[in-house]
């Protein structure tokens, strides 16, 4: 029995690694480990072996172009780079200081804020969301060199039509790039996703009014509600989209710009596996990613699972994860679905057909396969 193999350039968002067929080898269930972290949120080297090195609270996490995952660790807001090969885990952003500063050197020497979540562009330049400093930074993928590219780094709400360095956001929690020159931000506070055109460098207003009330099924978003846009996935020209207080999944075309709902009722709550997704309920999903024969993967944030959405099929499933009554780190070297979680936040998927989660409040990054 398969599920879905996973697209190579499929969004994470932050880190426990599990592969995306649910039995590995016919009957064999696929099997949860740890890769990264020690189950500590401490001060830890700039480098080390990865299984050696504390980890505190990963969020995002990505592949990057030359195969290595990234990882947002938020408690001590750096950025790191974990080779897949040697398992060493290095810093490739932030110093382990929280502030703003450091644009226009090298990006190891900057100061960040919770960054939450990372992704890469075509030519391998780094972009990541800065949450508590409301701004979107790029790390150069020749020089090395950081600097803004959306966010004054005040909380707010502003500058639509006009470049996107000027702009206010609220709490910025998720980033996505397409194949157009175009990067959206989950601008959560503001119940906007807004979008900077990186030729122009001006920003706009995508969908979300600032109105706390979920959007209207197969209508138009520009100036119409998004209620809580945590996480962002784009493949070809369709975004979807996981709202945080809106407890459900919606796709967007970015061609028409209309808005269509995929899976959950709306209301708070773990129902739904083996039914069709929008009879199921979220508690809080925070993550979002893509498989290449059209399956979604939820991070169900506050029911500590992670789920699977089977457009064709019209059902949905647990992944990885016990249900909101089994929070912790106990699973390693079991089954997936048998396993604990704590509060995961990010998941990508791998070339390798693994999916990669953070799993945040165990300080860990694990993998199932």
């Amino acid at each position: 029995m398969s599920l879905f193999s996973i697209r190579k350039n499929s969004l994470c968002a932050f880190l426990i690694f599990l592969t995306v067929p649910l039995f590995a080898h016919g009957d064999e269930p696929v099997r949860i480990e740890t890769i990264a972290g020690t189950g500590e949120s401490a001060r830890s080297p700039e480098s080390g072996p990865a299984l050696e090195v504390p980890i505190g609270n990963p969020f995002g996490v990505e592949i990057g172009p030359e195969g290595a995952l990234y990882i947002c660790e938020v408690d001590f807001h750096r950025v790191r780079r974990l080779d897949m090969q040697s398992g060493q885990l290095t810093t490739v952003a932030g110093t382990g200081e929280k502030g703003y500063a450091g644009d226009g050197g090298p990006a190891t020497e900057a100061l960040l804020n919770e960054p939450y979540e990372v992704r890469f562009d075509a030519a391998g330049n780094m972009y990541f969301v800065e949450m508590r400093n409301n701004i979107v930074r790029k790390v150069n993928a020749k020089t090395g060199v950081i600097s803004t590219v959306a966010g004054s780094g005040e909380a707010g709400y502003g500058g639509d039509g006009g470049p996107a360095l000027e702009a206010k956001l609220r709490d910025p929690h998720s980033i996505a790039l397409d194949d157009r020159g175009k990067l959206y931000i989950a601008d959560i506070g503001n119940h906007r996703i807004r979008v900077v055109d990186l030729q122009t460098g001006t920003i706009d207003s995508l969908a979300g009014n600032g109105q706390k009330q979920l959007p209207i099924d197969g209508e138009i978003v520009r100036g119409k509600p998004m209620l809580g846009p945590r996480a962002l996935a784009i493949q070809d020209r369709t975004m979807w989209i996981a709202l945080r207080e809106g407890h459900s999944i919606w796709k967007l075309d970015l061609d028409n710009e209309v808005i269509t709902h995929v899976a959950g009722t709306g209301k708070k709550g773990y129902t739904g596996d083996g039914a069709p997704p929008l009879k199921a309920t979220f508690n809080g999903p925070k993550g979002i990613a893509l498989t290449s024969t059209g399956g979604v993967v939820v991070v169900d944030t506050e029911n500590q699972v992670l789920r699977m959405i089977d457009p064709k099929e019209n059902r949905i499933s647990t992944l990885v994860g016990r249900g909101p009554d089994y929070r912790g780190p106990e699973g390693d070297g079991g089954a997936a679905n048998l396993a604990s979680l704590n509060r995961p936040h990010g998941v990508c998927v791998g070339p390798d057909d693994a999916v990669y989660i953070g799993d945040s409040e165990n300080h860990r990054v694990r993998r199932a396969h």
